[in-house]
C-alpha cells in the first residue's frame, strides 16, 4: 500500500465532533502526530447535545479543558420528574454524589462550545492539522497503517494514517467502509426540539434546569441550556404531514399548551429528527477504529449519548498512547476497547434510554401514579437517592466497564 511505516504516520481522526475533537487533545498532549478530519468547511454550531455528566467532567479537567466550560455553561445540581396531572414533583439533589466527585452537577453547555474550546487549544499544538472540507469516504488497510481516501471540493485525495479512527456520526462514513453492520431500530414516531428565551423558571413553581415531565396526553422534557430553554416533544409516528412539526402555528401551540402566555414565544432552533437504538457489530476492524456515534446511538433521555462518546475517546486514547509510545500490542487493546465499551458500557446505555422513553410515554394512569410514587419514595431515601443518581450519572455502568479485562 505505501513505504511508511505505521511509527511515522498521523492517527487520522474523521469527525471533528465531541468524540474526536477530545480524541485529538489528548493525543496532542501526548506529543502524538494527528489528523483531524472534518466533512464541513468549519465546526457546526447546531441543537445537538447539552449534557455534561459528572464523569465526563472529570475526563474533561484532567484534560484542562472543564473549566472554560464551566465558565461558560450552566451548572445543574438538581433535576426533577413531573407529573403535570397531579403537579407532584420527585427532585434530585446532586449533592449526595459530592463524596464520588469533584463534579456534583450536571453541566448544561451545548455541544458545539466544547469543539470550539478544544480548537483552540489544538491550534497550539504542531503535531496536530485540522482539514476541514475533507470527508473520509473509504480506507484500504494492511500490516504498516491506513490509506484513506477523503472527498474534498478539489477532488479526491488519499492520506496515510497508522490508525483511523471513525468519529463521524450516526452515518458514518468510516463504519460503512469498514462492513459492519450497524443493528437496531429506530422509533417509529419523531422528536421535537425547540428552543426558547422564554423564562418557564419564573411561571413554574420551583422548576429545576432540568425535567422530566409526565402526561398522559402528550409527555415532554424541558431543559436549560447556557443561552435558552429547550422543549422536547414526541410526535404522533401516523402523521404523514410531517413538515407541520416545524410550522410556527404548531409550536406555538405546543408552547402554549405548556404555560399559556400572552402572545407569541420567541422560537430559536427547532429540528425534528429521527430517534434510534442502534449499537456497532464490532468497534474495530484491524486497524479501523470508532467511537462516539458512529458506534452506537440511542434516545436521548437521561443525556446518555454525547457522554457515552466521551468516555469512548478517553478509553481509546489512553490506549494508543500505550500503543505508539509503548508499543503495546494495538489487536489486543482494540479487543479490550471493544469489551469495555461496547459489551458492557453501551448496553447500559441502551437500556437505561429505552427504559426512560418507555416510562414517560406510558399513557395508562395507573403506570404513570406507580412510576411517579417510585420517584417520589426515591428522592425521599437518601440511601435510594444517591443510588439512584449514581446510575443515571453514568458512574457505575464507566467503572463497571474499566473492571472488564
Amino acid at each position: 500500500m505505501t513505504n511508511h511505516t505505521s511509527k511515522t504516520l498521523p492517527v487520522i481522526i474523521a469527525g471533528a465532533g465531541p468524540a474526536g475533537s477530545v480524541l485529538a487533545l489528548y493525543l496532542a498532549q501526548h506529543n502524538i502526530d494527528v489528523l483531524l478530519l472534518e466533512k464541513c468547511d468549519s465546526l457546526p454550531i447546531d441543537l445537538r447535545a447539552s449534557t455534561f455528566h459528572p464523569p465526563s467532567l472529570e475526563m474533561l479537567d484532567d484534560l484542562g479543558v472543564a473549566q472554560a466550560m464551566i465558565d461558560k455553561g450552566l451548572i445543574v445540581d438538581r433535576y426533577q420528574y413531573r407529573d403535570r396531572k397531579t403537579g407532584d414533583v420527585a427532585e434530585f439533589d446532586m449533592s449526595v454524589i459530592a463524596d464520588e466527585t469533584r463534579f456534583p452537577y450536571r453541566l448544561q453547555l451545548e455541544q458545539y462550545e466544547l469543539t470550539y474550546i478544544i480548537a483552540g487549544q489544538l491550534a497550539k499544538f504542531d503535531c496536530v492539522q485540522t482539514l476541514f472540507n475533507h470527508e473520509v469516504v473509504d480506507f484500504n488497510q494492511d500490516q504498516h497503517g491506513v490509506e484513506v481516501k477523503v472527498k474534498t471540493p478539489t477532488g479526491e485525495k488519499s492520506l496515510w494514517g497508522s490508525f483511523l479512527i471513525g468519529c463521524d456520526g450516526a452515518s458514518s462514513k468510516v463504519r460503512k467502509a469498514a462492513g459492519i453492520e450497524f443493528s437496531g431500530f429506530t422509533y417509529d414516531e419523531k422528536f421535537l426540539v425547540v428552543s426558547t428565551d422564554f423564562a418557564f423558571e419564573n411561571v413554574f413553581d420551583n422548576l429545576s434546569y432540568v425535567n422530566y415531565v409526565s402526561d398522559p396526553d402528550e409527555w415532554c422534557v424541558i431543559l436549560r441550556t447556557d443561552k435558552l430553554w429547550r422543549v422536547l416533544w414526541p410526535t404522533d409516528p401516523d402523521e404523514t404531514n410531517l413538515d407541520k412539526y416545524l410550522t410556527d402555528e404548531f409550536i406555538q401551540e405546543r408552547l402554549h399548551h405548556l404555560y399559556d402566555k400572552a402572545g407569541d414565544y420567541h422560537i430559536g432552533h427547532r429540528t425534528l429528527y429521527n430517534v434510534h437504538q442502534r449499537v456497532a457489530e464490532t468497534y474495530f476492524k484491524n486497524r479501523v477504529i470508532l467511537a462516539g456515534d458512529a458506534c452506537h446511538i440511542n434516545n436521548p433521555l437521561g443525556g446518555m449519548g454525547m457522554n457515552g462518546g466521551l468516555h469512548d475517546a478517553f478509553n481509546l486514547a489512553e490506549k494508543l498512547v500505550d500503543i505508539i509510545h509503548n508499543q503495546a500490542d494495538y489487536r489486543d487493546l482494540f479487543a479490550l476497547y471493544d469489551r469495555q465499551r461496547k459489551d458492557l458500557a453501551v448496553q447500559f446505555v441502551q437500556k437505561h434510554t429505552i427504559e426512560n422513553k418507555k416510562l414517560m410515554e406510558s399513557t395508562d394512569p395507573d403506570i404513570q401514579a406507580k412510576r411517579q410514587k417510585m420517584f417520589m419514595e426515591t428522592a425521599a431515601d437518601v440511601k435510594k437517592a444517591k443510588a439512584f443518581v449514581m446510575e443515571r450519572a453514568m458512574f457505575n455502568c464507566l467503572r463497571d466497564s474499566l473492571k472488564v479485562n
